[in-house]
């Protein structure tokens, strides 16, 4: 779900927490190392998402929280903030060409350049937890 989160909306967040869970408590964060990405820059997006960031001049960046039952990826437009809400069992993360790891949810989806150790370090600490915390598949069984 693509939305706006700029200002504090209870239906939003409600909606927002409903989907992900609400936010890690301290002591899960600490013993996590943290639970936000690095500045990411985008290189290419949906038609969605791509008509909101040419809206402006600014460099297209967004960065990734982590949250009980999925992740939110923000990015900025325009003085607003947007949020791509993804649980884990729609989330799908691919290696694309060097450097590039690109993040999709049913139609959505935004590839971001991956060029320090710290970026691919989150994106392996996400999908970590994902399997961890994801329900057996029928497969598994």
């Amino acid at each position: 779900m693509l939305v706006n989160v700029s200002y504090n909306d209870k239906k939003v967040t409600e909606k927002v927490d409903e989907a992900v869970g609400k936010p890690f408590a301290l002591k899960e964060r600490w013993a996590m190392n943290g639970i936000g990405s690095p500045k990411l820059f985008i290189t290419e997006t949906s038609v969605e998402i791509r008509n909101l960031l040419i809206l402006d001049n600014n460099t297209n960046s967004c960065n990734i929280e982590m949250r009980p039952k999925g992740i939110i990826v923000r990015f900025r437009s325009l003085l607003e903030t947007f949020a791509l809400v993804i649980p884990y069992y729609k989330l799908t993360v691919y290696k694309g060409d060097f450097a590039i790891y690109s993040v999709h949810k049913d139609n959505h989806f935004i590839k971001v350049k991956s060029d320090t150790k710290a970026i691919q370090k989150f994106f392996r600490k996400v999908l970590d937890y994902k399997a961890d915390n994801s329900p057996t598949s029928i497969e598994d069984l």
